[in-house]
Order: C-alpha cells, then sequence, then structure tokens
C-alpha cells in the first residue's frame, strides 16, 4: 500500500479533488458561464442568457458543428476499419514485419498534426490525386491521425482474447471468415467501441491539420472556433464549445453503452 493510515489517504484524495477542481472542474466551469454571458467586465459575468447558444446553433455556425459531426463520423468509420485490419493482420506477424506494421500506424501521433496536414496538402495538390479544394482531404487527414488508436486499442484486446474460443471453432470445422466474423470479432466489441470513441473525440477537436487542408465550404467547429476567438469573439466562441463538447459527449455515451452491450453478449457460449 502505498499510504499506511487512513488519515494519509483521505489526505491524498483532498489534494487530488483540490486539483482536480482547480485545473479540470474550473476551467469547464468558467467556459460554461461565458458561453452564458454577453458581458463580463468585473469579477462575475451579467446579462446571462442563451443568445450565444442559439447563436452558435444558427446559419453557418451550427454548420460547422455539423462538419465536425460529420468529418468525425466517417474518419471514425474509416479509422476504426484500417486499425482494426492492421491489428488482425500483425497479430500472427512475426517481429520484425510486426515492428513495421506498428511503426506505420503509430508514426502519425508522434508527428505534430500541422506536419501531417502539411504533408497531406503538397500531396494532394498535384495531379493524378487532386484533391486540394474538397472534403476529403480534412476527413483524410484525420483518419491517418486517429487511425493509431483504433490500431493499439485492437492490438491490447486481440492480446487479452481467450485463443480457446477460436481454437474449438476451428477444430469444428469453422472456417477463417466464419471465425473471423462470429467468433473474433464478437469479443473484440468493447474495444472498437473504445478505440471508436478514442477516435471520434480525437477527431471533433482536431485542428492542427484541419486547418491546413480545410477548404472554404467545409469549416469545422474548431477552426471556427479559433477563428471568432482571434476576431474577439470570446463568447460566442465559448458558446461554440460548449456544443461541441456536448455533441461529442453524446457520441461518447451512446458507444459506451454499446461497448458495453457488447461485453455482456459478445463472447460466445
Amino acid at each position: 500500500m502505498l499510504f499506511h493510515s487512513k488519515a494519509a489517504l483521505r489526505w491524498s484524495w483532498a489534494v487530488f479533488a483540490l486539483l482536480a477542481a482547480l485545473f479540470f472542474g474550473l476551467p469547464l466551469v468558467i467556459l460554461v458561464v461565458a458561453s452564458l454571458a454577453r458581458q463580463w467586465n468585473g469579477v462575475y459575468a451579467s446579462r446571462l442568457g442563451f443568445s450565444n447558444l442559439l447563436e452558435a446553433l444558427s446559419g453557418h455556425r451550427g454548420m460547422a458543428l455539423l462538419t465536425s459531426l460529420a468529418t468525425a463520423s466517417v474518419a471514425t468509420l474509416c479509422s476504426t476499419a484500417l486499425g482494426t485490419w492492421g491489428a488482425l493482420a500483425s497479430r500472427n506477424m512475426s517481429g520484425w514485419f510486426r515492428s513495421i506494421m506498428d511503426a506505420v500506424y503509430i508514426m502519425p501521433i508522434t508527428l505534430p498534426s500541422v506536419t501531417v496536414g502539411l504533408a497531406v496538402l503538397v500531396t494532394f495538390s498535384r495531379p493524378p490525386l487532386l484533391l486540394n479544394g474538397t472534403p476529403y482531404l480534412v476527413i483524410m487527414s484525420h483518419v491517418i491521425l486517429i487511425t493509431a488508436y483504433t490500431y493499439n486499442c485492437i492490438r491490447a484486446g486481440l492480446a487479452r482474447l481467450p485463443e480457446a474460443y477460436e481454437q474449438v471453432a476451428a477444430s469444428l470445422g469453422g472456417s477463417r471468415a466464419y471465425i473471423l466474423l462470429r467468433v473474433t470479432l464478437p469479443m473484440l466489441r468493447p474495444y472498437i467501441a473504445a478505440a471508436a470513441s478514442l477516435s471520434f473525440a480525437y477527431s471533433m477537436g482536431e485542428l492542427g491539420a484541419t486547418i491546413m487542408v480545410y477548404p472554404p465550404g467545409w469549416v469545422t467547429a474548431p477552426v471556427d472556433i479559433c477563428a471568432l476567438t482571434d476576431r474577439g469573439s470570446i463568447f460566442t466562441g465559448a458558446a461554440m464549445s460548449v456544443l461541441l463538447l456536448g455533441a461529442t459527449v453524446f457520441a461518447l455515451v451512446i458507444l459506451n453503452r454499446l461497448g458495453r452491450r457488447g461485453s455482456r453478449h459478445g463472447a460466445p457460449y
């Protein structure tokens, strides 16, 4: 035990609660209050209301939130498929090939996201793959950045799977496709849901690569928030941030429920 007395344990929890409230809770509370304020000249905000949130939901600002949701959804689906495929493929690889596969998948998140965005922009701004000025470039940048999370989550899940289920299915004459679709993937469902959650959350807040490649007609919420705060519209930017946070949390709750359902019903019996 790290703490040998109940008093020391209580003090450690008190310090943890204080630090969590100071560095995590307080900024969120201030952000929510700023999203409701129309004026903040003194210690307390004044003229509280929902006008900032309504403004953030209307017009092109509401479209920016929908753009973020669409980008994150498509990028999460693509990254989940690619990361799961890579993890399954590397499962039976030898040491060197597995190391190469790990490097390919993990390298993008070791680089600054703005570097990834610039690399994608330069690569696909010339024929024969001319994608500059299209939403595909934004989605591609997100997929490159978030696939590593799927790959690592599925790799961790595969390491914990009991091989007995797959061996029994193979001994009963099940084909590789049958074992994959009816045994392996159902047992991986909680890990796939966790991977999708991480990927979706990262994609919803991604800014560095997006700001390098986004076209005028495909502005995501983080880009719009950055533009608002740069122009001094702090309250509207706070409202956009609260809506972005709410949409992300709502999607993560749904994915978490899917993962829990898979943990209860995913294992074959």
